[in-house]
């Protein structure tokens, strides 16, 4: 028996007729572009967040583009963020022109450390876009303090943190701005690209759904230089069908999460620690070993697929060498780029794949104790 690291295919068998409804429904009524279903995507999903507006885009990427420069964000300006994450966290503010400004992570969450918030902020500095990894909220409280007394913006990059909490709150409208991707090996995923933007302001809920549709208040009157970041109805209404399980399936990934925690006790890794103030939803389940290659190998021969996020910091990526930081930069975004793993969780991983999985690593690590507080 192989265990995959994502089965997609298993999910869609669960939902196929209702999927089928919602395309054919799109097809009978020609909506490909924005469109009915992609408005009630909108308000159905602005509701999950307990945000006031959602604005649907076609990725995660634009996004974030869109939220910069809503915020005003653009050349000459600053953005304090993290360098471990998907690079295009980063890459959406070098697209507003802005200058990306890193700062290191907790080694705990893997999650922006706020204590090198204010060392980093300088007279042009205009924003900050904590990351919520691997379904694990930034620790915001004091993130939105700092902004605060700053006058900065806060965006949030919750691309992976669906139905995440923080201290009750649901990520997305907590700080200013929230984005999201529906890439799909998402816990919310489309069948293809697909992104979004919460905000609780009216004012960014305008200018980005402007900016989306080529900068066009209405066809044909353009009142600003816009992009065709639009969301077709096709996606729009398979997320539809899956929006209105993702609570059941997010559970299901926690209680693997839960059952992954217990059968691994012992072992000589770290486990991902749960915050105090966080609901975690497991986009991955992720842990630390200093032996992470050689068992992601041992793995990948007794047919178990894992997967590495993220095996390079943005800071040490070839195309990102302009950012002007070197290799020791960043020692906590290193360590964890060099030991972290992760092993499958999804809804549909059966109790037979997760025996599967953790009798490997119990036999390739052995069960020794380990400092968890590294």
């Amino acid at each position: 028996m192989k265990v995959p690291y994502l089965d997609l295919q298993a999910q869609y068998q669960g939902i196929k007729d209702e999927i089928k409804d919602a395309l054919n429904n799109v097809l009978d009524t020609n909506a490909y572009i924005l469109g009915p279903d992609v408005k009630a995507f909108e308000d159905e999903f602005a509701t999950y967040c307990e945000a006031q507006h959602c604005i649907a885009t076609n990725s995660g990427t634009s996004a974030l583009h869109l939220a910069l420069l809503a915020g005003g964000i653009g050349p000459g300006d600053e953005v304090i963020t993290v360098p471990f994450t998907f690079v295009a966290t980063v890459a959406a503010i070098l697209y507003a022109g802005a200058t990306p400004v890193l700062i290191d992570i907790q080694p705990a969450s893997f999650t922006m450390d706020p204590a090198n918030i204010e060392a980093a902020i300088t007279p042009r500095t205009r924003a900050i876009m904590p990351v919520h990894l691997y379904g694990q909220a930034a620790d915001m409280d004091p993130i939105l303090e700092i902004a605060k007394r700053h006058n900065l913006l806060v965006i949030e990059d919750a691309a992976q943190a669906h139905g995440a909490e923080y201290n009750g709150r649901r990520v997305g409208a907590i700080g200013d701005i929230g984005c999201f991707s529906f890439y799909p090996g998402k816990n919310l995923g489309a069948y293809g690209e697909g992104g979004a933007v919460t905000t609780n302001n009216a004012e960014y809920d305008h200018k980005i759904r402007v900016l989306r549709d080529w900068g066009q208040e209405k066809k044909y009157h353009h009142s600003m230089i816009g992009y065709n970041y639009r969301r077709d109805g096709l996606q729009r209404a398979i997320l539809r069908v899956k929006l209105r399980r993702l609570e059941e399936w997010t559970e299901a990934r926690r209680a693997c999460a839960a059952r992954y925690d217990a059968e691994l006790e012992g072992v000589a890794i770290v486990r991902p620690p749960v915050m105090p103030y966080a609901r975690h939803v497991y986009h991955t389940y992720t842990f630390r070993t200093d032996r992470r290659d050689a068992l992601q190998v041992a793995l990948q021969e007794q047919g178990i697929a894992t997967g590495v996020h993220y095996p390079i910091p943005v800071h040490l990526q070839e195309g990102y060498a302009g950012l002007g930081y070197s290799a020791g930069d960043f020692p906590e975004a290193e360590r964890a780029a060099r030991e972290v793993l992760s092993l499958p969780i999804y809804p549909e991983l059966s109790t037979e794949q997760q025996d599967m999985v953790v009798a490997a690593v119990r036999e390739f690590l052995g069960a020794q104790p380990v400092d968890g507080s590294r």
